[in-house]
């Protein structure tokens, strides 16, 4: 299976800054083959136009998050069926910034992810991790299989669907602290142990926190560790094809 590199623009662009930004990927894209599948996020204002720009290129495109609920009188929100006419082939869910500043809950993803598989055929990556005082505390696997089980209480996932889990240490984000890539390897050989439990074999797991060019092939050479979820390190070609090609 194919590595997979995520870059999440996150709300850091404007629109035209993020048409730019797709153009400049297709332009200096390294004239070698991709081992990995490239996939961008850009915010919800931008998505149709950096689609328009990747279209039959080898870059995919996806959305940061989108409601659970069906098409109707949500004011500001973004429907799941908007994202498949979009033609999105990957969806965030969860992310610790959605957590954070927004208040969702695992509830809330777990009905988001449910959305998701009933609903649609985007992939959906969720994402999960603990803060810094539950590292220190020794805690960390604890917390993160409460959230596995959470969000995936009660979901049933069809034989032909993937289901993506990205693990991203609160603490590393934003923060120029990263996993060294033994600490990440452990919670993902964790992570996957627990899905197998669950009854979610075979995922890809990634690996998102302070993610660059420095230590992408450091991470991306455990064993356990399918792919990367790319923050800043994203807002660049410069930046964003080295760790594509890192492997």
């Amino acid at each position: 299976m194919k590595k997979l590199i995520i870059g999440n623009w996150k709300m850091a662009l404007g629109y035209q800054q993020s048409l730019e930004l797709a153009e400049n990927l297709v332009l200096s894209q390294p004239p070698r083959p991709l081992l990995a599948e490239v996939v961008v996020c850009p915010s919800p204002v931008a998505i149709s136009s950096v689609a328009n720009i990747l279209e039959g290129t080898a870059i995919f495109w996806g959305a940061q998050d989108a409601a659970e609920q069906t098409p109707g009188a949500l004011t500001g929100e973004t429907s799941l069926e908007s994202l498949v006419e979009l033609d999105c082939r990957f969806i965030l869910l969860g992310h610790s910034e959605r957590r954070q500043f927004f208040n969702e809950t695992d509830a809330i993803i777990n009905a988001k992810l449910r959305a998701v598989i009933e609903r649609t055929t985007i992939k959906p990556v969720v994402c999960l991790g603990e803060d810094l005082a539950t590292r220190q505390f020794g805690q960390a696997e604890e917390k993160v299989s409460r959230q596995l089980q959470a969000v995936l209480a009660g979901i049933i996932l069809p034989a032909d669907r993937e289901l993506i889990i990205a693990y991203e240490p609160i603490w590393a984000i934003g923060t120029g602290q990263t996993s060294t890539p033994e600490q990440a390897q452990a919670m993902h050989q964790f992570i996957r142990q627990e899905l197998e439990q669950l009854g979610y074999p075979n995922n890809r797991l990634l690996y998102g926190g302070s993610v660059k060019p420095d230590n992408a092939a450091s991470l991306l050479a455990m064993p356990d560790i399918d792919g990367l979820l790319v923050g800043g390190a994203s807002l660049t070609a410069d930046s964003f094809w080295p760790i594509v090609f890192a492997q």
